[in-house]
């Protein structure tokens, strides 16, 4: 879905300058914005829309983030820790070094994303869509995720340890490479190719050797 068909396209107004922090932001647009060292912790988005915005080193612990739409924006380094995300859409857009540990995210959908070394241990994911996104180095440890699913994704040292699962589908994962931490895997649901793949290292967590002859 593009920008302007935002059901508050029409109300987006743009915004410019620094974000602050405990700030209520309600229907803003930033765009192609450098925004190093953000200090923005605890500040409120209602229905804003973010597009070509780049956050490095930014500090938004505790920010909420409610119906918004980033299209094509860059956050490394930053810290989203607590952090609140509802009904939003994150697109075209590259998370790398970001600490999301403890937050909670509700019907959110990433769509040709990049997640790269992100932190999601604690973290609390209900009715999340990772399509076509990248992972790598992607921690869930201790997480709780529910009606999660990775339709043509590909996660790469991707880890579940300690993870609680419900109704979690990655059947439509196009690779899945999980290191260690099998047995958060409880819960989800994986296809018959996925589980032959997966065998090997299903083994070794549980210090089976598998021997021919």
């Amino acid at each position: 879905m593009p920008l302007a068909d935002l059901p508050y396209a029409h109300l987006l107004q743009p915004h410019s300058g620094p974000l602050r922090r405990d700030e209520r932001y309600d229907t803003a647009h930033f765009d192609a914005l450098e925004l190093t060292g953000a200090q923005a912790g605890g500040a409120s988005f209602l229905e804003c829309a973010f597009t070509g915005v780049t956050v490095s080193e930014g500090k938004l612990r505790q920010a909420r983030f409610v119906e918004v739409w980033l299209e094509g924006c860059r956050l490394v380094a930053t810290d989203l820790a607590d952090t609140e995300w509802q009904d939003g859409t994150v697109t075209g857009s590259l998370l790398a070094g970001v600490a999301v540990h403890g937050a909670q995210l509700r019907r959110l959908t990433l769509r040709q994303c990049k997640l790269e070394a992100v932190n999601l241990r604690a973290a609390v994911l209900r009715e999340v869509v990772f399509e076509d996104c990248q992972l790598r180095d992607v921690d869930f440890g201790g997480a709780k995720l529910t009606k999660v699913s990775f339709p043509g994704s590909s996660l790469e040292q991707v880890r579940f340890g300690r993870a609680r699962l419900a109704e979690v589908d990655l059947r439509g994962a196009t690779r899945l490479d999980l290191p260690d931490g099998h047995e958060g895997l409880r819960g989800a649901v994986i296809s018959t190719h996925q589980l032959l793949e997966l065998a090997p290292q299903f083994a070794r967590a549980l210090g089976v050797t598998v021997k021919d002859g």
